[in-house]
């Protein structure tokens, strides 16, 4: 009986490491884009200026939640909007992660902000 179990745990064990072995690494972000890191409830800068073209990378450092979209928060009130020539963004970081929008291919300026966090704008200069 005890051997059962025994060989059981073992053999959970094997396969708990196995499958923690084959993680998948995520490599399609690449390490050269513009970059803005967002902490608890802000863009730790609030704005940002990128070529016609780039994508923009969102790096989430902190344990929060954050939904950025197009639009900006006017005080307590969020405003979303649909802006001309920029790229339709509803993208949720779940907290210590981080991902891509864009490209911005047209110059401009651009309002992004988080619906999570009042007050979280984020201003994209396209040049």
């Amino acid at each position: 009986m005890y051997k059962r179990i025994v060989v059981g745990l073992t053999l959970f064990g094997l396969l708990t490491i196995l499958l923690g072995a084959c993680a998948i690494v995520d490599t399609s972000t690449p390490t050269n884009l513009p970059t803005v890191h967002m902490g608890g409830s802000t863009f730790l800068q609030p704005s940002i200026t990128i070529h016609k073209g780039d994508m923009l990378n969102l790096v989430d450092d902190a344990a929060s939640t954050h939904i950025i979209a197009n639009g900006t928060w006017n005080g307590t009130t969020p405003k979303p909007a649909t802006e001309s020539g920029a790229p339709t963004v509803n993208k949720t970081y779940i907290g210590n992660d981080s991902g891509t929008i864009g490209p911005f291919n047209t110059a401009g300026t651009f309002k992004l902000y988080c619906t999570v966090h009042p007050g979280m704008n984020l201003t994209v200069n396209v040049q």
